[in-house]
């Protein structure tokens, strides 16, 4: 007698989010991954959001999303990713948007802040499939050596330093912090 094992479902956008509880999970190519958050980068997440809050709300420019699950890769159905903070244009929002579970439409700006705890290659498939989705603004935040990797849709990048400052450029005008700002308060990184 053989046994035959069956392969693993893969699944949605939709089942993976039916499953989240309170722990958060990714969907790579119909496989649940879960991000593995570390503290300093939950904080430095916490303040991004809330840096950009503060100029975004009043008048409204932007609705921030900490930890918000999108499913706009059209090349990829079976794909769900969930940036640290996220924001999309007051001007493209609708109504639906806000009855969704995971959003269909892309992001203006993600933010990852990187965790000790997360693999070089899983931060480049992150970063290709929001370029693949023509998110016009990616900031990678690297709490280690307190810098910021700029990513930006025409496929100029740059990287700032504590002494720098880090603007909303053409997504975002007038948002400006320095980068050293984004980690005040934390312990100094061990070398």
């Amino acid at each position: 007698m053989s046994l035959t094992i069956a392969p693993p479902r893969e699944l949605t956008p939709d089942d993976a989010l039916a499953m989240s509880g309170d722990r958060l999970y990714e969907l790579v190519d119909g496989r649940l991954v879960e991000k593995n958050m570390s503290t300093i980068s939950t904080h430095v997440s916490g303040k991004i959001a809330r840096l950009l809050g503060y100029h975004c709300d009043s008048p409204l420019i932007a609705h921030i999303f900490p930890e918000h699950s999108y499913a706009c890769f059209k090349n990829k159905p079976k794909q769900m990713r969930r940036p640290d903070v996220s924001l999309i244009l007051a001007t493209r929002i609708t109504a639906e948007l806000f009855d969704e579970g995971v959003s269909t439409i892309r992001p203006d700006l993600v933010v990852e802040v990187v965790s000790p705890n997360d693999l070089a290659y899983d931060v480049e498939d992150k970063i290709r499939d929001y370029r693949d989705a023509k998110i016009p603004l990616i900031w990678m935040i690297y709490p280690p050596n307190r810098t910021v990797r700029i990513l930006r849709f025409d496929g100029s990048p740059s990287e700032l330093g504590p002494g720098d400052e880090l603007t909303g450029e053409d997504i975002l005008p007038g948002f400006r912090c320095l980068v050293a700002d984004l980690f005040a308060g934390l312990p100094e990184p061990k070398v």
